[in-house]
């Protein structure tokens, strides 16, 4: 056992050292620190791997407060939670959620490189590795979880002994699900972790997570005796499942499917790869001859993308409205019914609007909508010079960047009428011109999102000829993207201040980006190898 779980500790560690590696010679200025034989030099090696060591003591503890603070500890002062109905508070979540989660991300069922290596390539002992493994990760995750839900619990008026049971509930839910998913597995049905969600089942999650959510709003909560009740009996099903798991006899075959789908097509040659890839990517791409246009030039190569590519690029922003235009109407009849939490729910409007930052991040399409621009066009094109000349590269970004606007515009209107719809019924403002500017601001940090993933598509150009995503800075700049949208949550600024800072902002960004993609686009926006 200790010897399985050594080999795969250093596989893990193998390929995270090269990945930090190479993640460190795309940086700016800094990559110029590694040369090119940087993975073959022992001392290079020794520091990616003291930061792979780092990393993985880090996610141990920080996923867990996150987990916490972002799923309870935050909306005890969104609705007020006092000290005494904490407890039933905490558990009225996290019971819930924790089961639901347990299929969602279950490591059992999760793919990952070391294990394709091991058990697919290496041919290793797929029981023993998977079992060893399995309880490993169960061990850092009932100690990141035992301290983090000592810290906060306790911080919450939580007793030792609640925490503690929390703590062996998190992973008495991950095991107690390992049969119910070994059990579909044998009869041919796909695991929770692999089955694609219907319109259906992300509404009816949706509609889940709010009502775990809005409840408290009325004062309803799940009682403690039945969360604990819930807690003893998962408990008591993972005490029985255990012999199950570690009888199961099918572990290779269980692994097959969950890895062969996964990594088979990251092992093919670059031919393999990019065939597999485009015949995923054309069930999405209409392919009637009939599409046609009456535009010349690059308004032609445009209008025949987006007229062929309509699914890919308007798809998601329609569901995306709908859902959007139901919770924000749910909240509005909440306001006029509960006139107390309208009230609450309006101040926090007038002062949190940057909050919004952060969903009009969540639901933005550049990214999705550059993707289909490499693989389905761009990939092609980039190989002919007269497609990267200046006055070709601004004018095709200015009519996509026009495109990428409409297909976001979408959310954000529906957004900004809903949220300027919800300031009204919970009691309104003293002055109108707030409704107008909150629906401008929702707007304008739509273009704002479409203009900065477009500019850092032509900018840095990230894919390679197998469409996987190979640019350091890219990354980077995507994760500060999102710190700074997260950040904004704990902003307060008032709504016309907000609104006019947004606009002013995002009219700046535009000039700055087009002028840099003239200047610069070039000479980056090319194929990488």
């Amino acid at each position: 056992m200790l010897k399985t779980l050594l080999i795969s500790f250093k596989l893990k560690n193998a390929y995270r050292v090269n990945s930090i590696l190479y993640a460190c010679r795309q940086i700016p200025l800094i990559g110029k620190l590694f040369p090119p034989d940087v993975y073959s030099m022992t001392g290079f090696k020794v520091f990616a791997y003291i930061i792979s060591i780092l990393w993985q003591f880090f996610t141990m503890f920080a996923f867990k407060i996150a987990y916490f603070f972002f799923a309870v500890t935050v909306w005890c002062g969104v609705f007020e939670i006092n000290r005494a109905d904490s407890p039933r508070f905490f558990l009225h979540l996290l019971v819930p959620l924790t089961i639901a989660g347990a299929f969602v991300n279950n490591y059992m069922f999760t793919p990952e490189k070391h294990k394709y290596y091991a058990m697919i390539q290496l041919g290793m002992d797929a029981k023993s590795f998977t079992l060893v493994n399995y309880f490993f990760n169960l061990a850092r995750h009932f100690i990141g979880f035992t301290v983090v839900a000592i810290f906060i619990g306790l911080d919450n008026g939580m007793a030792l002994w609640e925490c503690l049971m929390i703590s062996v509930f998190g992973i008495a839910a991950k095991t107690a699900v390992c049969p119910i998913e070994m059990i579909r597995f044998k009869k041919g049905k796909k695991l929770a972790t692999k089955a694609k969600l219907n319109v259906l089942t992300m509404l009816l999650g949706i509609a889940f997570i709010m009502g775990l959510y809005i409840l408290p709003v009325f004062g309803y909560m799940i009682p403690l005796t039945v969360s604990y009740a819930v807690m003893a009996a998962v408990i008591a099903a993972a005490v029985i499942a255990l012999p199950y798991i570690l009888k199961f006899k099918e572990y290779r075959a269980l692994n097959k499917e969950i890895l062969n789908a996964e990594f088979v097509s990251q092992m093919d040659s670059k031919a393999v790869k990019q065939q597999n890839f485009r015949k995923n990517t054309q069930k999405n791409i209409s392919a009637d001859a009939d599409i046609t246009s009456d535009k010349s030039g690059f308004e032609y190569l445009n209008e025949l993308f987006v007229k062929r590519h309509k699914k890919i690029l308007w798809g998601s922003s329609v569901k995306i409205t709908v859902v959007l235009a139901v919770v924000l109407t749910l909240l509005c009849i909440i306001s006029v019914l509960t006139p107390k939490e309208a009230e609450e729910l309006n101040d926090y409007i007038g002062k949190s609007l940057p909050y919004f930052v952060f969903i009009m991040y969540a639901i933005n399409r550049g990214m999705q909508f550059t993707q289909a621009l490499f693989v389905n066009c761009d990939h092609s094109l980039l190989t002919y010079p007269f497609y990267k000349q200046p006055k070709s590269i601004l004018n095709l970004f200015r009519i996509r960047l026009r495109e990428i606007i409409k297909v976001n515009l979408l959310p954000a209107a529906v957004g900004g009428i809903g949220i300027s719809a919800l300031l009204f019924f919970s009691g309104g403002t003293d002055n109108p011109v707030t409704y107008g500017v909150i629906f401008v601001s929702m707007c304008a940090l739509s273009v704002f999102f479409s203009v900065h993933y477009l500019t850092i598509y032509y900018l840095l150009q990230p894919y390679n000829a197998g469409t996987e995503i190979k640019n350091g800075t890219y990354r980077i700049i995507t994760t500060v993207t999102y710190l700074v949208c997260y950040w904004m949550i704990y902003v307060e600024v008032p709504a016309l201040l907000f609104g006019a800072l947004t606009i002013v902002f995002c009219v700046l960004y535009i000039a700055v980006a087009c002028l840099l993609v003239y200047k610069f686009a070039p000479k980056t926006f090319r194929i990488h190898s």
